[in-house]
């Protein structure tokens, strides 16, 4: 039996509109009530992800920020942190400000952005769909280096950073690279979104990288949890698209990918499934549970 399941979101239980399809629901409390712990692994806010586990109603930890925190909901606390500190975040927004590259800044409560590009756009597109209290929170300022160095009270997740030109990008990873105690990820593929408005829907495109605090991954705080729960690892699940599921998927008992993942993902699951806006969550979890 597998008592630990590891959910990402975007492009693995959200469909590409942002939104858990009722099968996938049905999954989940099927899996919830057979005994497993559903966990929620995303790169997302503590907020955001909170709120997409308030809907589901099944889920008593999550994983916010690539692994940066885990947040007990029924506590209504952090039980596990590892932010990134605030000097190398101003460091890598001063980068970032130099070569005219987009990058967003996620605290637990929200992102951090000058404008709504890439991933913000989509934040923005979900949020259409949402009431207030459930909607990502976007804080579009002009000077972000002046509003982290002033910022109270708020811990930082990561540092998104995007482009539609790879040679642009690939040349602010190079410089990334050489900033001292963080993680950049590597990713090799374009993500892409589809953004819709009114009836009509068009898709973006972009190069991406996420950078957190040194030594963080989704799979480090599930292994806090699998020590927490008394879970060995061949009892747990792990279901995701991306390269910032890589780890997770190779270290579970299972790995599974979705079907929209890169090839190099495929390569390491233990299971490949339908795509995202084919209920894929479902299938993995109708076959294991």
């Amino acid at each position: 039996m597998y008592k630990l399941i590891a959910i990402d979101l975007d492009g693995t239980l959200l469909n590409s509109y942002g939104q858990v399809s009722e099968k996938n629901k049905e999954a989940l409390i099927k899996a919830k009530n057979s005994g497993a712990e559903i966990v929620l692994a995303s790169g997302r806010s503590t907020t955001s992800v909170r709120n997409i586990a308030s809907d589901l109603g099944v889920c008593k930890y999550i994983i916010c920020g690539n692994g940066s925190l885990i947040y007990d909901l029924s506590k209504d606390e952090i039980i596990y942190d590892k932010f990134i500190d605030k000097k190398k975040v101003l460091q890598i927004i001063q980068i970032c400000e130099e070569n005219s590259i987009y990058y967003n800044v996620y605290t637990e409560d929200m992102v951090i952005a000058k404008s709504l590009n890439n991933n913000v756009l989509f934040y923005y597109q979900e949020n259409s769909n949402k009431p207030d209290s459930k909607k990502t929170k976007i804080n579009l300022v002009q000077d972000i280096y002046k509003y982290v160095e002033e910022m109270d009270n708020q811990n930082i997740l990561k540092i998104t950073i995007s482009d539609n030109d790879t040679i642009i990008f690939n040349g602010i990873i190079r410089k990334l690279r050489e900033v001292k105690d963080i993680d950049v990820l590597d990713v090799a593929h374009m993500s892409r979104k589809i953004i819709k408005s009114g009836t009509e829907e068009f898709s973006i495109g972009y190069y991406y990288t996420e950078i957190t605090s040194k030594n963080v991954d989704k799979w480090y705080a599930v292994e806090y949890l699998m020590n927490e729960l008394n879970v060995p690892k061949e009892e747990v699940v792990a279901i995701g698209d991306n390269v910032n599921d890589k780890i997770m998927i190779e270290n579970a008992g299972v790995g599974v990918t979705m079907g929209n993942s890169a090839p190099y993902i495929k390569e390491i699951a233990d299971m490949v499934v339908v795509d995202n806006n084919q209920d894929g969550v479902a299938e993995a979890i109708n076959k294991l549970v």
